[in-house]
């Protein structure tokens, strides 16, 4: 469990906020959903833009083909179903219809992760990350701070082409103030460090800075990177990191195979190795019950950090 004390805030109604925002100051921006409206609180763009939203119904391959209808008459969708349901019944026509085609859609994957707790393993999103980042053109984000979700949106809306972005169904720890200045493709550091770098993204940033703190209690200074662009991915953070601490830590609410770990993994591998352990989702589905609790079942409690960074830090001191 997260030991810090910090504001939650509830991550929905912040996007729906945010949504609403940015169709103020972009008429070009419409809204789309697979009758998720109600959950993922797009319906806020409904309320104040009706002429601009489209519920195509549970219908998730529609709802992407209609999008990149809309990007190709030159307005910027925002398409909105769970997180799930992209990487799975749509990521047919995302392939082809939206990366191969170039089209400039957004696509807001909610309820990710374990966040769908009660709704269990046919709801849970743990590799939507490894299958967008794995599409060509595609670019992938991961906010943090439900804060910053204005600032993200507005990026994401100008972004050239395809966009995955998912973000979180409960309350989210706030990490940032405001001079948390995000810009897509460019990892922030959260913390500096000289020992061990923890590379995280999404909700596990505040358990990556709790494990930092109780890292230092133990002697160990940790950096802590916060990546919310999974791809492209920052490499001069990530090969900095391998050379300046010698050890790196990957933490995410995804299966450790082909997400944040699997990207830093592999930069890391090709040009300057170094030990990498990865924190996620051990290759598994995840049962129902109560999400934090879920977070801690499937290895991604602060423990869990502490304990990679440490056999990180010992596997770097034994090669020497």
């Amino acid at each position: 469990m997260s030991t810090t004390k910090r504001e939650m805030i509830p991550m929905r109604p912040a996007y729906g906020a945010a949504l609403v925002e940015l169709g103020r100051e972009n008429e070009k921006v419409v809204a789309l959903s697979a009758e998720v409206h109600n959950s993922d609180h797009s319906f806020m763009f409904e309320n104040e833009f009706p002429d601009r939203f489209f519920n195509v119904g549970i219908a998730e391959q529609a709802l992407v083909d209609i999008s990149v209808g809309f990007a190709m008459a030159g307005y910027i969708p925002f398409a909105n179903t769970f997180a799930t349901f992209f990487a799975t019944r749509a990521v047919e026509m995302i392939r082809t219809h939206a990366c191969y085609g170039g089209a400039k859609i957004k696509l807001m994957g909610a309820y990710s992760g374990l966040s769908d707790s009660f709704d269990g393993p046919t709801h849970h999103s743990v590799t939507d990350l490894a299958i967008m980042r794995s599409l060509p053109n595609m670019t992938v984000v991961v906010p943090s701070d439900p804060r910053s979700l204005p600032v993200f949106l507005k990026m994401i809306a100008e972004w050239d082409g395809p966009v995955y972005c998912r973000f979180n169904r409960n309350e989210v720890p706030a990490v940032f103030d405001s001079s948390y200045t995000p810009k897509l493709g460019v990892a922030y550091t959260a913390r500096e460090g000289r020992d061990v770098t923890i590379i995280v993204c999404g909700v596990l940033v505040a358990r990556a800075l709790d494990a930092a703190a109780e890292l230092e209690v133990r002697g160990v200074s940790a950096r802590v990177v916060e990546m919310h662009t999974i791809k492209p991915i920052d490499r001069d953070a990530v090969l900095d990191a391998a050379h300046t601490t010698g050890a790196i830590v990957t933490a995410e609410e995804h299966s450790v195979i082909g997400g944040l770990g699997g990207a830093v993994a592999e930069l890391v591998a090709d040009e300057y190795p170094v030990p990498v352990k990865r924190v996620g989702v051990n290759d598994r589905f995840a049962e129902t019950g109560p999400y934090e609790q879920l977070l801690d079942a499937y290895g991604m409690s602060v423990s869990d950090i502490v304990t990679a960074a440490l056999a990180a830090i010992e596997a770097k001191r034994s090669r020497g």
